[in-house]
């Protein structure tokens, strides 16, 4: 169960950065602020690789692996998910991302020809209906707070955040046999984060509209180092720790609770009660998460 627990315990650190993240997010531009973000946990993570020498667990081959998992899971889905967040607000963007479990179920299926039994195959349809439940229907009619807003169209920030999904869906696809192997999950960490760190600051230089927004101001550093200590530096790594014995469908479905996670914490931050169908979705997903555990 300690894979699973890994998982789940992910799901509640991004539910935390998603809360915290949305404010410097909207004010520093979402390339810009997922650079700063990597470029603070790379620095932290060279030096524990550094300390502990575990750098020498990780083959040629399975950093080419690595690197190929920040591109797509880190420069393309971070991109895209806190560009969805700027668009729709944490809620809508955790539902949208929510969606990487089906995703890599069917990835799993297609690509590492793995075989779920049937009560987990259940369980995660259960867990997903639980987490749409949750969030379409958390949202009174009364409800207005920023974090319950559309910026700009709507059809474009859907589009964001379903690119968000299949890109954390795949990048998990590509670390799972890297990770079966047994390599060093902060290394393996290290690879994926300083390769999308590399990548958006070369798209910083040569795509100007991608550039900061607003100068850093102390406060808005805080909120951005505890927010990438919280979803890069320990959340990224326990969801590796996942996958080294884990199965993809069941840590993406179990990562997926986040959407429901972030209801309690978007109740104590908006003073705002979720509506009732949220309640009845979260009951569903500690169902499914119950079957996951005992399958």
């Amino acid at each position: 169960m300690i894979y699973e627990l890994a998982a789940l315990c992910a799901a509640l650190c991004w539910a935390f950065a998603g809360i915290i993240s949305h404010g410097p997010s909207t004010k520093l531009g979402a390339v810009a602020f997922v650079r700063l973000r990597l470029v603070i946990v790379s620095v932290l993570f060279a030096f524990w690789v550094a300390f502990t020498g575990s750098w020498s667990t990780l083959s040629a081959e399975a950093t080419g692996g690595l690197v190929i998992s920040g591109l797509v899971g880190i420069f393309l889905g971070d991109w895209a998910l806190f560009a969805t967040m700027n668009r729709l607000g944490p809620r809508l963007t955790a539902i949208l991302f929510s969606l990487n479990a089906p995703m890599a179920v069917i990835l799993g299926w297609l690509v590492l020809d793995e075989r779920l039994k049937p009560i987990s195959m259940f369980a995660i349809g259960l867990t997903l209906v639980g987490v749409i439940l949750a969030v379409f229907f958390g949202r009174r009619a009364s409800q207005r707070h920023i974090f319950e807003t559309t910026q700009g169209r709507l059809d474009v920030g859907i589009a964001l955040g379903l690119t968000a999904a299949f890109c954390q869906a795949a990048a998990s696809l590509i670390a799972r046999p890297v990770m079966a192997a047994g390599p060093d999950p902060v290394a393996a960490s290290l690879v994926r984060l300083a390769t999308g760190a590399i990548a958006l600051s070369l798209l910083m230089i040569f795509v100007r509209s991608t550039r900061q927004k607003a100068p850093l101001d102390r406060s808005t550093i805080i909120v951005v180092v505890i927010s990438a200590l919280l979803a890069m530096a320990l959340g990224m790594t326990l969801v590796l720790f996942a996958l080294v014995g884990g199965e993809v469908g069941i840590v993406s479905t179990l990562t997926a609770t986040t959407p429901v996670l972030i209801l309690p914490l978007l109740w104590i931050t908006t003073h705002e009660r979720p509506a009732a169908g949220a309640f009845a979705g979260a009951v569903l997903v500690v169902i499914g998460t119950a079957l996951l555990f005992n399958r």
